[in-house]
């Protein structure tokens, strides 16, 4: 039976980032790895602005993409033996199925409570009603210090001048549509929500 990470003291947390950090390194490639580490930075900054638990944010952050690298086959397998039901949008965008199978895997490996593990399944599409972690991790995995280019710029930008909810409108309209539509790939309801959720906030 895993530990969950909500009765973990301090020095476990720490033991468990070391662990995660050794594991990762370990199977993700180099760049992957090294993103994974920059998210965790990124995150921590974010933690510390917005006054959430600082190890909580950094245990999530570093392993978002946990499942990032895995096949096509490997993934199918994965839900077939963890009975994870995958949806028409998971078989058609299957690149986007990283989320749902990490949030899956940090739960099993590692004893992440649920709110960490909807961070890791949302942290590519956002969601309607979304945590303070949730937006963290969705922000800081885009706009993490070793993302380049002028849409990486904007979005620390953003995060900096107008807050998190104005950053994740932003990178929904400008980079996450506008990139499906150009690709010619479904959006995810996810994301259509998640922006007319925070409209809908705008307005009252």
């Amino acid at each position: 039976m895993v530990k969950s990470v909500a009765e973990m003291t301090v020095i476990e947390k720490e033991e468990l980032l070391k662990k995660i950090s050794k594991e990762l390194k370990d199977t993700l490639s180099e760049t992957r790895y090294l993103h994974s580490v920059s998210t965790m930075k990124k995150a921590k900054e974010l933690a510390k602005e917005y006054h959430q638990e600082e190890y909580i944010v950094m245990l999530t952050a570093l392993a978002h993409d946990i499942a990032k690298e895995m096949t096509l086959e490997q993934y199918l397998a994965y839900a077939k033996k963890n009975e994870i039901i995958l949806d028409d949008y998971d078989k058609t965008e299957t690149t986007m199925l990283h989320g749902k199978i990490g949030a899956n895997m940090v739960a099993k490996k590692y004893g992440f409570t649920k709110e960490m593990q909807d961070a890791i399944y949302y942290h590519t599409t956002g969601r309607a009603g979304m945590t303070l972690l949730d937006k963290i991790i969705f922000l800081a995995d885009k706009s993490e210090d070793k993302r380049e280019g002028p849409e990486a710029e904007k979005l620390r930008t953003k995060i900096k001048e107008q807050g998190l909810d104005q950053a994740i409108l932003w990178d929904i309209e400008n980079a996450i549509i506008p990139k499906m539509i150009a690709k010619q790939r479904l959006i995810h309801p996810n994301s259509i929500e998640a922006r007319n959720d925070i409209v809908k906030k705008k307005r009252k």
